[in-house]
């Protein structure tokens, strides 16, 4: 049994998908539609940059759904791979959001649209360079948890990604500050390069900017249980995902939880659809016998079926 994955921000590059567009006619219909769809040259921004363009969360956002998208078109419209046998579907934060497009919930014009908002809503929550993040490695949430509660340097857990790595947002000065104390309790901890403090209640009026377009959103039946970053639990209902998706912004991303769900109902293999193998690593780190594949040449995607 398996189940599909997609990643979030952070697994960007610039030439991502580049092979898949180079070779198929299908991956340049999809990033002209985006290109027309924005009003932006989303793909010239993709293949060539510059980084700091790319690394935009108004830009980064739909370029990640856009690959993800595209990988998952070849796999299934090239190869003919059939993902309805998948028991779950799951994404890290923006990664929902290409979970439900391509398993047909959004349509892929919504949910570009949708993410631009999203990507630019959250980038301007809060004033640039105010806000941060950092990765702690090493310590499990109990153990963190316990430090941010002590130290109340108002901080705020972001995401619980695997037994070990921890992401932390706040505000730039309070994020100094844990960071500091961290370092004095020799615990590792690395600053992410993110343009605000994603999934904490910094993110305010990012929820109150997208409330009513989320709501608003066109949602087709979805035939695989979502699991939701907010909840950790799987949902197949419309306006019950809505409501997720809305809390999703201010809300930590149970991703660890979400992963022992889907593996204690049976989940034995994993496929990550998008750039980059974030994903994969976490999810080995969560259970070293979990079996991931990440998709990222036509190579991997011809080794699917004997995979699953």
């Amino acid at each position: 049994m398996f189940s599909v994955v997609f990643p979030g921000q952070g697994s960007q590059k610039i030439g991502m998908a580049k092979e898949f567009f180079d070779k198929f006619e299908i991956v340049k219909k999809i990033f002209k539609d985006a290109d027309d769809l924005l009003e932006l040259p989303i793909s010239k921004i993709i293949f060539k940059g510059p980084e700091d363009e790319l690394n935009l969360t108004e830009n980064t956002q739909p370029a990640i759904f856009l690959t993800s998208y595209a990988i998952f078109k070849v796999a299934q419209k090239e190869f003919g791979f059939n993902f309805d046998k998948s028991r779950f579907i799951a994404g890290h934060s923006l990664g929902e959001y290409s979970a439900l497009c391509c398993f047909g919930a959004l349509s892929f014009e919504e949910t570009l649209k949708i993410l631009k908002n999203r990507g630019k809503s959250m980038q301007d929550a809060v004033p640039t360079n105010e806000g941060s993040m950092i990765a702690v490695l090493g310590k499990d949430l109990s153990v963190i948890e316990e430090i941010v509660k002590k130290n109340n340097h108002d901080c705020y857990i972001a995401n619980d990604n695997s037994p070990q790595q921890v992401v932390i947002s706040g505000l730039k000065k309070n994020i100094d500050l844990f960071s500091q104390d961290l370092n004095k309790l020799k615990i590792k901890n690395i600053k992410l390069s993110v343009s605000a403090p994603f999934h904490c209640k910094l993110m305010k009026k990012a929820t109150e900017n997208m409330r009513d377009k989320i709501m608003n959103l066109n949602f087709n039946k979805i035939n695989k249980p979502l699991i939701s970053n907010f909840s950790a639990k799987p949902s197949m209902s419309g306006s019950e995902i809505k409501d997720l998706l809305v809390s999703q912004i201010e809300g930590r991303v149970r991703w660890l939880e979400s992963i022992e769900f889907m593996i204690t109902e049976g989940t034995k293999n994993f496929i990550e659809i998008g750039p980059g193998k974030v994903l994969s690593g976490l999810i080995k780190r969560i259970n070293k016998n979990a079996n991931i594949k990440s998709l990222n040449s036509e190579e991997d995607i011809k080794e699917l079926n004997s995979y699953v």
